[in-house]
């Protein structure tokens, strides 16, 4: 369970953003609404663990992330939290392996090759394990990150405008891999955006005015 209580946060020009309560159950699949300049991005960060607000706690799986020293909070949210970028941001002198094997480094995990393929697998990009982002096309390179959100098996995927810039037909695609892959690893999907066409494939949302 995801739980965010009392969430305020006040920016440098004193400017003060309140979010409303939020719980979120096991395995659900939530969209969260906002315009630009909405707060969206700042509660991302707040609920990701890379911007301590102000005021209010925010707890995953029962832990008060917050209240975690800074190198207990990263290798918290590397083991606990994907999260699906706008941009890939893999390395570019690793090959797609390595960087899952990075990610699961990073998290205090052990390398486990049977689970990156596993992985790469179900997002039918197995055949590029070894090639370097920029011998992907985008679409591969969009699985890649996908993949590496999941690798870890988190309790929180979180998706930032992934369909935000793709025509209707490839943001539906991605759509469904993040559905699948959301169910296939028993993982709490909340996918951030302004984008009108995918409201209907979720019941819970949460929106920001």
């Amino acid at each position: 369970m995801i739980e965010i209580k009392d969430i305020k946060h006040q920016y440098n020009n004193n400017q003060e953003i309140v979010f409303k309560d939020w719980q979120i159950e096991n395995n659900q699949q939530w969209l969260l609404l906002g315009e630009s300049g909405s707060g969206k991005t700042t509660l991302l960060h707040i609920l990701t663990g890379i911007l301590k607000p102000t005021q209010g706690s925010v707890k995953i799986n029962s832990t008060e992330i917050y209240q975690l020293s800074p190198k207990a909070l990263d290798r918290f949210r590397g083991q606990h939290v994907g999260i699906v970028f706008q941009r890939p941001h893999l390395l570019k002198s690793l090959s797609i392996t390595e960087n899952l094997q990075l990610t699961q480094s990073l998290a205090g995990l052990e390398v486990n090759t049977n689970r990156i393929d596993e992985v790469l697998y179900s997002l039918n990009i197995l055949s590029k394990k070894n090639n370097k982002p920029d011998q992907l096309s985008q679409g591969q390179l969009q699985r890649a990150s996908i993949a590496r959100a999941v690798l870890n098996k988190p309790t929180l995927l979180i998706a930032d405008e992934p369909t935000s810039s793709l025509d209707d037909k490839n943001a539906q695609a991605v759509l469904n891999l993040l559905l699948e892959q959301s169910q296939l690893n028993h993982t709490t999907l909340v996918i951030a955006t302004h984008d009108q066409r995918i409201k209907e494939a979720f019941t819970n949302t949460y929106s920001l005015s």
